[in-house]
């Protein structure tokens, strides 16, 4: 904490609990495999979406067990909020006016809580099902290894899934 912080009492960033979760996120969807061996398009909207996808694996595991333990919402609504700090710097930075940004997040918010709702449902069916959603969800290469990127997914799923909260919060995600 700076010397200015403890002046003014300024409180410290309650988003820096689950900071190394955003950033093991963003690390899992920059692996060489989404692109190389799976057919994600390895461009800007690719990279988002691959994002995206990762980040809802592990929301849906942060809301797994809301009903019976709610240990996990308010960090979840903390990576939310570091996933909004994220994206709208980085259209600040791609030359973004500020009259634009705020619009373009509620689109990319409104992406992502789209993903959630279709990964969550995509996963509970067959393999055909989550194919289909990753194909309208996801920047593909024309060749795309679809059935590869769909057991990959179902596979990151099932490793998030089987995290402890502690473990998840702790960004303990192993590849």
């Amino acid at each position: 904490m700076s010397l200015i912080s403890r002046i003014f009492g300024k409180n410290a960033d309650s988003r820096e609990t689950v900071r190394p979760l955003w950033h093991r996120v963003v690390e899992i969807a920059r692996e060489k495999q989404w692109y190389a061996q799976c057919g994600v398009a390895d461009t800007v909207p690719g990279r988002f979406d691959a994002v995206t996808m990762v980040l809802a694996l592990v929301m849906l595991r942060m809301e797994r067990d809301k009903d019976s333990d709610d240990a996990l919402i308010e960090p979840s609504v903390r990576l939310t909020e570091l996933f909004v700090d994220d994206m709208d710097g980085q259209l600040r930075q791609s030359g973004v006016g500020d009259l634009v940004v705020g619009k373009r997040m509620g689109k990319l918010m409104s992406v992502l809580g789209g993903r959630i709702g279709a990964f969550r449902e995509a996963l509970r069916k067959d393999d055909a099902a989550l194919i289909e959603v990753l194909e309208r969800n996801v920047t593909l290469n024309d060749g795309a290894d679809m059935p590869r990127l769909a057991g990959e997914v179902r596979a990151l799923h099932a490793q998030i899934d089987a995290l402890s909260n502690e473990d998840l919060l702790a960004a303990r995600i192993e590849r």
